[in-house]
């Protein structure tokens, strides 16, 4: 190849580097956006996520989730559910409706980043004998992970030290047929794990859960935005 050539082909992909590092930069500088941008779409979540102890009366009077702290991804998963129905739920469906693909995301990222708690340990501290073998028999740890707070992908939830009364609502609803029209979750892993349990064993499995130390976090909200 002729000198001038090479100098020309060398001088093209200088600047194919060049304009691939600054989509790089741009890209990352959007990605870090999504946190800023979803704490401006909230409004509609801080009103019962947002307030500690905030209670809800639908199906049963229960607490609220935790969901600061979450994985985002499992958080995409959630609202993507509750749009498509498979988890049903009016007030979380109608929210959920109303989001873009983006609003999803950017509310993800602002939820998952929001409360910056110390990761915690690799190990739970041991149930009881009996909740043990409630927990074996469900495979709970395979997914969630050993201590609960370290789920095998993003798609699942942190369970650690969120409400006793929530988990013990969202895991009956996993146990519905599907014949109610506003109650209920559509999971088929889900649905086939707690179906083995009554609802007094749910019970005992979700007050261990709660009282294990997590990430997750209700992070108060200022009055005036």
């Amino acid at each position: 190849m002729p000198a001038g050539r090479t100098h020309e082909t060398l001088g093209t992909m200088k600047k194919l580097l060049q304009i691939s590092l600054t989509a790089l930069a741009l890209i990352g500088a959007a990605q870090a956006q999504d946190v800023a941008i979803g704490e401006k779409k909230v409004a509609m979540c801080i009103g019962c996520h947002g307030i500690p102890g905030y209670q809800a009366s639908f199906p049963e009077v229960h607490k609220v989730p935790m969901i600061a702290g979450q994985g985002g991804k499992y958080i995409t998963a959630a609202l993507t559910a509750y749009a498509k129905g498979e988890r049903k739920h009016p007030t979380m469906r109608g929210i959920a409706l109303s989001l873009t693909e983006a609003d999803v995301a950017d509310i993800s990222a602002f939820y998952e980043q929001q409360a910056k708690a110390p990761a915690v340990a690799d190990t739970a501290p041991a149930p009881s004998a009996d909740v043990a073998k409630l927990l074996e028999k469900g495979a709970c740890a395979s997914c969630h992970g050993a201590n609960f707070s370290k789920p095998i992908d993003g798609a699942y939830p942190k369970l650690a030290g969120q409400h006793a009364d929530y988990l013990y609502v969202a895991l009956k609803a996993y146990q519905t047929d599907g014949s109610n029209a506003v109650v209920g979750r559509g999971n088929a892993i889900m649905g086939g794990q707690v179906k083995q349990f009554s609802h007094a064993e749910l019970k005992s499995i979700a007050k261990y859960i709660a009282s294990l130390p997590g990430e997750l976090r209700t992070v108060p909200q200022a009055k005036m935005r």
